[in-house]
């Protein structure tokens, strides 16, 4: 697949096949992932793979349980109440693979290098079949004491992306994408 078309058909992926990822197929994912730029070549990102899906079944729960208790502070999270408290909802839909990139907050730059390694990740899983979502809503729940003890991180690490993986159930929607909104262009 030409890098354009990974780029213009990528979409977030919510319905998976059962089917695993062989690890291999991950590692690759994982060593593409960390061809991403990152200011002054710091490589501060770090990865938690997890396949284990009680594991990721439980900390959906528990994702939604932080965000529930905190919707009176994030308002623009209000429209997911409903969805947050159905037990039956699964945060990381059912995706074999959950890929979570964490950073040290050393570099002034981790943000920015954590979500181009996602995207490194994305598009490359994309090329090879497999598709992918950013799941936001893990984001808090995987910076608790509790879950960062759990799987081995260092406390001074943040999770910046959490993003699944799986070979999609069906094909994405095409999506609709405004042309570039450029606010100056000075020659």
């Amino acid at each position: 697949m030409e890098i354009v078309e990974a780029i213009r058909t990528r979409r977030s992926v919510r319905k998976y096949k059962g089917d695993p990822i062989p690890e291999q197929i991950i590692r690759e994912l994982l060593e593409l992932a960390v061809w991403a730029p990152s200011g002054m070549n710091t490589q501060t990102w770090a990865f938690v793979v997890l396949e284990d899906r009680e594991y990721m079944k439980n900390l959906s729960g528990r994702a939604k349980t932080f965000l529930l208790e905190r919707l009176k502070m994030m308002p623009q999270l209000e429209k997911y109440r409903g969805m947050l408290s159905d037990p039956d909802m699964d945060i990381f839909y059912g995706a074999p693979v959950l890929v979570m990139i964490y950073s040290s907050r050393a570099s002034g730059t981790y943000l920015n290098d954590c979500s181009m390694a996602a995207l490194n990740l994305m598009l490359a899983a994309w090329d090879r079949g497999i598709g992918s979502c950013w799941i936001g809503f893990a984001r808090g729940a995987g910076n608790t004491p509790e879950v960062k003890k759990e799987l081995g991180v260092p406390e001074e690490y943040e999770l910046v992306a959490p993003v699944i993986l799986g070979y999609p159930a069906e094909p994405a929607a095409p999506v609709k994408r405004e042309p570039p909104h450029i606010l100056n262009w000075r020659k």
